[in-house]
């Protein structure tokens, strides 16, 4: 699975900004959670034939963007989901490692901390977090333009409410991490990162592509082949049903029956009429 990675100058500044501060620790092990959350994202798309398009690494945290038209909402419930739920666990991990040894608390102390906020931080109902995207799930039963604006204004409000605390702060020890998450929230509030559809593009048959042919069981759900899809290799799919070759299903019609949402019927069930 390949992805564009592009950092934002504000990371860098950040990250800059932090060495000379002191919290430089802090700014990494935010970095790693946040990368940790987008590649949980990625896995849980890619299960539904979605991978990472573009990542963008932004101050203390990142976002996804590409195109998800035809996803069903459970399909992208569980893929928003799937980003808080591997920081819940990790954080949960740390908390036992310090349990079990006391002496790591240290370390330990700050991973879990930085992990449990990013789960609870991204349940905010404000885009381009994920407690916005399910926001605006759940509001697209009034109307789709309705619940971006909707989003919109509850993504603008959050953000005003911490840049609000940031003025707040000045007056003690100013929190610049504050001021930068409001303008991610302010930048995001009419976008939400998305996933792309995995395909293959026929514009490589001009320089050659090479095949790559697995043999598997013809009775194996669609949605587990989804994993030996490659944008550089062209996948042909031969199916077995017990030691009988059954037929051999091309990439296009694989990807046409998880378009048509056949994530959990047998490959077998994608050969065409006839084959």
């Amino acid at each position: 699975m390949k992805g564009k990675v592009r950092i934002h100058p504000l990371f860098l500044a950040v990250g800059v900004l932090s060495a000379f501060t002191g919290t430089l620790f802090l700014f990494l092990a935010a970095c790693l959670a946040a990368i940790e959350h987008e590649c949980a994202h990625a896995y849980a798309a890619r299960r539904f034939g979605y991978s990472l398009d573009k990542i963008v690494l932004m101050p203390y945290g990142a976002m996804i963007s590409g195109d998800i038209a035809g996803i069903g909402k459970k399909q992208e419930l569980a893929v928003l989901a799937a980003g808080p739920l591997a920081n819940f666990a990790t954080g949960i991990f740390f908390l036992a490692l310090w349990w079990m040894y006391p002496e790591t608390y240290p370390y330990t102390e700050l991973a879990a901390s930085v992990s449990f906020s990013l789960f609870f931080v991204n349940l905010l109902p404000a885009y381009p977090l994920d407690g916005g995207r399910m926001l605006r799930l759940l509001l697209e039963r009034f109307g789709k333009r309705r619940a971006r604006a909707v989003c919109a204004a509850v993504s603008y409000l959050t953000a005003l409410a911490i840049a609000g605390f940031f003025v707040w702060s000045c007056f003690s020890s100013p929190q610049w991490s504050a001021l930068a998450f409001a303008c991610f929230l302010a930048a995001g509030a009419l976008g939400g990162g998305s996933y792309a559809r995995v395909s293959f593009s026929p514009k490589r048959f001009a320089r050659g592509v090479e095949e790559r042919r697995v043999a598997i069981s013809a009775e194996v759900p669609a949605r587990d082949a989804i994993r030996f899809l490659r944008e550089d290799k062209y996948l042909t799919l031969v199916l077995f049903e017990g030691q009988e070759f059954l037929g051999e299903l091309s990439e296009e019609e694989f990807l046409a029956g998880l378009g048509r949402g056949a994530y959990f019927e047998p490959l077998k069930s994608l050969l065409p009429a006839g084959a």
